[in-house]
């Protein structure tokens, strides 16, 4: 079933809202923790988000900015600002579409399953694993909302780590990846650019013991 995150404040509209999308045969899930609302997003893993440009104790542009920096899904800004630059704004910061209030049940409808189509005919997915995306064309890792850049090598190695769901990759496989070959390369280096990575991406709130050492063999996720 197709799972759309609402976050809306006014509790009348987001119960109508709710209500019409269920009819339509949307799974439907919303959250009231405005200030983590791209996190709850992210965990629920949607197809599409409505998001409310105007929230009490957060920043829709900021919500939007970081479900971007996390995730590729398709994000509906919802607003009562007749302003161009607020539509500009967002639109900028990733958002997919925009539409004013009041509006039709109709438009909406129509404007969301775009948007869906569009989504199920465009990129792949980006490679991820518990929580954690990485973006290759843009060197960036993600979680939880937040995200990091990394150099090619991190990238290189989070790809290999990704790639793999968990299971354990050797360091040779990783020497592999990073250089074309294993020969002729300090074993050190390899171990300094994992501990880097693990740096960066304990940063971003991963926990430390995210990417695991396989002592004698390699690590894994």
């Amino acid at each position: 079933m197709t799972r759309i995150f609402l976050i809306e404040d006014d509790d009348a509209l987001r119960s109508e809202l709710a209500k019409l999308l269920s009819l339509q045969g949307y799974e439907v899930e919303t959250t009231v923790d405005f200030p983590r609302a791209a996190q709850w997003a992210l965990e629920a893993a949607p197809d599409c988000v409505l998001l409310d440009l105007q929230l009490p104790g957060a920043d829709g542009h900021r919500i939007c900015r970081d479900l971007r920096a996390a995730s590729a899904v398709p994000i509906l800004m919802l607003t009562s600002s007749e302003s161009e630059f607020d539509e500009v704004m967002a639109l900028g910061l990733g958002a997919d579409d925009f539409i004013s209030k009041p509006y039709r049940p109709a438009t909406l409808l129509a404007r969301i399953q775009g948007l869906l189509r569009r989504s199920a005919q465009g990129a792949p997915m980006l490679p991820s694993f518990n929580g954690l995306t990485l973006d290759p064309s843009t060197a960036t890792a993600c979680y939880q909302g937040k995200s990091v850049e990394l150099t090619r090598n991190e990238t290189r190695i989070l790809g290999e780590l990704l790639a793999q769901g968990g299971k354990v990759v050797t360091r040779q496989q990783l020497m592999c990846a990073l250089w074309e070959s294993d020969a002729f390369v300090d074993d050190n280096t390899l171990t300094v650019n994992v501990n880097r990575l693990r740096r960066q991406l304990h940063a971003i709130g991963v926990p430390e013991d995210f990417l695991k050492t396989r002592r004698g063999i390699g690590y894994s996720l």
